[in-house]
């Protein structure tokens, strides 16, 4: 069987000692963790693993010897070695040599049991301690279709990894301690750390309990009884704002939460929100800063009102053609001229509340730029709104046209089921037989003829409505699809994807370094990072959605049946 040895290629230059990691029986590996130097006592040594055995749940022990001999090599060093395994009872005895500069090594293992060394084929892989501690292994993402063999080759992996992330005690020992035990291994020249990273640790703290403290505050205050009655109660499941401010006070909870993070995955989260925030923050001041310079609000309440004129007017005369002959079809001019007027009188009525509105619209807007102090994403849904707001008579004039069309349609449709001999049974939620008496079948007849005949200029009125409603919906869904992407967007897990890839990885490969025979296989591990595509699927944040998600059938069905498509409504809530 193949004896697979994990050497960390900072220890290359170690003087000689022993060498302690863990050993797995499973795959016949061995990780090398770090290098014991002499001198030492034996019983220190134990106890001392036995201590970081407790800490870190790895079973860490005595795996062999280590020999680095710049010199000659000198045989009384090699038997001491080598009768160290008599000590440190672990089987095999691993022995390792290093002579000179050489780049060859020699690497055996001695049983104890029949006291001879055995010859066994060896394979020496070198991995960067630093890298594999700091690096997150993660699964395979389409587990469904992994063959078990990677699947398998991975959870291997997945051991070798943990081994060294879990063994983080043990690097936190370096030369400059006054310790009996010298180790060398990736941090033995002195611990890695930063002042400012441990003043912010400690800055933190605090921090996070007034954090937490504010948004208890914030979320009792909105979870009172005051907001439950009818105005606020509305306006906090219409506005796209609402939505936003809960979605980012739900992300302030989990920042300020004092619970430690129990994984990688939960780790990521928490770190992709704070960045998220950070940037969202940045980008609404700068959004801020543009708008307040050089009286840009100013200007842009002067162009509002004209823009709105502008669109009443173009309704104004799309209703008078209408009204007409349009395209050279010929409508019922009764109904034309009913269904005209009533949508020129709303036109008159959105025109007088504009021009109403007109002197506070400066002051409006100059308090909805303060908001974007809040975040980017929280202007933006502003935005949402407020174009939400200004095409209100639009979606009045769709709602109105497709409730009369879909009355029509469901009209129709029960009335061709009369001249069948059907019925719609409402409790069974199925078509029966049904026989109708002669009165019946004429006052059918004659709904039908009716309906039929008023249904083009009723569907030429809910068509035209039906397109200004969808293109209102397409700009609203392009201001929601930025959102989302602000707010699932993993820009931590990006930067660190692109700063230090080795932190995520989706495997290994094996460069050969050496090769000779009678010497041990020299390959060297090097971490695969996770691709852009699978950082941003693995995580990606929850986002909320305004609008119900609905399929293309489903929305052409809603669209040919008059039903209302994406109107406002509470959240989760069945559409009609």
């Amino acid at each position: 069987m193949v004896l697979k040895v994990f050497f960390p290629s900072c220890c290359s230059s170690a003087e000689s000692g022993i060498l302690i990691g863990r050993w797995i029986s499973e795959q016949n590996s061995a990780v090398i963790l770090a290098v014991v130097h002499f001198p030492f006592i034996p019983v220190q040594v134990k106890q001392y693993l036995s201590e970081v055995q407790r800490v870190t749940k790895v079973s860490v022990s005595v795996l062999g010897s280590w020999n680095n001999s710049k010199q000659e090599k000198e045989e009384s060093l090699s038997e001491f070695l080598e009768d160290l395994g008599t000590i440190f009872s672990h089987e095999p005895w691993i022995q390792i040599s290093k002579e000179g500069d050489s780049k060859f090594w020699s690497c055996s293992t001695l049983q104890k049991q029949s006291n001879n060394h055995r010859e066994e084929e060896i394979i020496l892989v070198y991995y960067d301690q630093r890298k594999v501690m700091l690096s997150y292994l993660h699964p395979p993402l389409d587990t469904a279709a992994s063959t078990d063999h990677k699947v398998d080759d991975a959870s291997k992996l997945s051991a070798i990894f943990d081994t060294v992330a879990k063994s983080k005690i043990l690097f936190m020992t370096d030369k400059y301690d006054d310790g009996p035990i010298k180790l060398t291994h990736w941090q033995s020249d002195g611990v890695e750390a930063s002042i400012i990273v441990e003043l912010m640790k400690q800055a933190s703290v605090p921090a996070c309990m007034l954090l937490t403290f504010l948004l208890s505050l914030i979320s009792g205050a909105c979870k009172s009884r005051v907001l439950n009655f009818w105005p606020l109660s509305f306006l906090w499941s219409k506005l796209s704002t609402c939505e936003q401010l809960a979605h980012r006070l739900q992300h302030l909870q989990v920042i300020g939460s004092n619970k430690k993070a129990q994984n990688q995955t939960q780790l990521m989260r928490k770190a992709n929100i704070f960045v998220s925030l950070l940037i969202d923050v940045a980008l609404g001041i700068l959004l801020m800063s543009w708008l307040y310079r050089k009286n840009r609000i100013g200007h842009l309440a002067d162009t509002l009102i004209p823009v709105a004129d502008h669109v009443a007017e173009e309704l104004q005369d799309l209703l008078q053609w209408l009204m007409g002959a349009p395209a050279g079809l010929k409508m019922n001019r009764a109904l034309d001229q009913v269904l005209g007027r009533f949508f020129l009188y709303h036109i008159h009525l959105w025109i007088s509340y504009i021009h109403l509105m007109s002197p506070f619209i400066e002051m409006i807007l100059w308090y909805v730029g303060l908001s974007a102090c809040l975040g980017l994403t929280v202007a933006l849904c502003i935005l949402s709104d407020i174009v939400a707001l200004l095409t209100f008579h639009i979606y009045c004039f769709y709602v109105y046209g497709a409730r009369l069309y879909c009355l029509k349609i469901y009209g129709l449709s029960s009335l061709w089921r009369l001249f069948r001999g059907k019925k719609w049974n409402v409790l069974r939620q199925r078509v029966d037989s049904c026989s109708y008496d002669l009165d019946q079948l004429f006052i059918g007849t004659l709904l039908f003829t009716i309906l039929l005949f008023l249904l083009p200029t009723t569907a030429l009125y809910y068509l035209v409505f039906t397109l200004l409603r969808l293109l209102v919906v397409i700009v609203q869904g392009l201001i929601h699809l930025l959102v989302d992407l602000i707010d699932s967007l993993p820009l931590y897990s990006i930067i660190l994807r692109l700063c230090r890839s080795y932190r995520l990885a989706a495997g290994v490969k094996f460069r050969v370094l050496e090769q000779q025979d009678g010497k041990p296989l020299r390959l060297l591990m090097q971490i695969n990072p996770l691709s852009y595509g699978s950082v941003v699927q693995t995580y990606r944040l929850p986002t909320y959605s305004c609008y119900p998600k609905d399929s293309w059938t489903s929305l052409c069905k809603k669209l040919f049946l008059g039903e209302l498509i994406y109107p406002w409504k509470h959240k989760g809530e069945k559409q009609d």
